[in-house]
């Protein structure tokens, strides 16, 4: 439940703090990957609901994320680093669109490329077959081809 009680907002934002802090650095990826799905949902629902502020406010927010996303794998010696910062550009740049042109049919395709990421990544941090992971970022690359 929400509430508009000070305190309670202050607990509510430490314990997130402390979430973050003591998550390993794969956690991290995966709560700014969820972050962003969500924020798009948010984003997608406020199309559906007329609140265009809403739409902003969540679009912007999750440009910001992407813009982490792709900035993080600058220069960090893995091999499919590019084509995903490839990828995480062509979403920010679809969300900048979809933001400045309110035109919501640019969303779904960030939300599914995104989700297949994110998911890449938790099968990986799960242990999952590599081989599988590499095939879901193969026919992620196909979007953006």
């Amino acid at each position: 439940m929400i509430t508009d009680d000070p305190r309670a907002a202050m607990l509510r934002q430490r314990y997130l703090a402390n979430q973050v802090e003591t998550a390993t650095p794969v956690q991290r990826l995966l709560m700014l990957q969820h972050k962003l799905l969500h924020d798009m949902g948010v984003a997608d629902a406020a199309f559906e609901a007329g609140s265009i502020e809403t739409v902003h406010r969540y679009l912007v927010n999750a440009q910001h994320i992407v813009l982490a996303l792709h900035d993080s794998l600058e220069g960090n010696g893995w091999e499919g680093a590019e084509p995903l910062r490839g990828v995480y550009w062509f979403v920010h740049r679809r969300l900048i669109d979809c933001n400045l042109k309110k035109d919501r049919s640019l969303l779904p395709l960030c939300h599914e490329l995104i989700a297949k990421i994110a998911d890449a990544n938790t099968r990986a941090a799960a242990g999952v077959d590599a081989h599988e992971g590499a095939e879901v970022h193969a026919s992620i690359g196909a979007y953006v081809a």
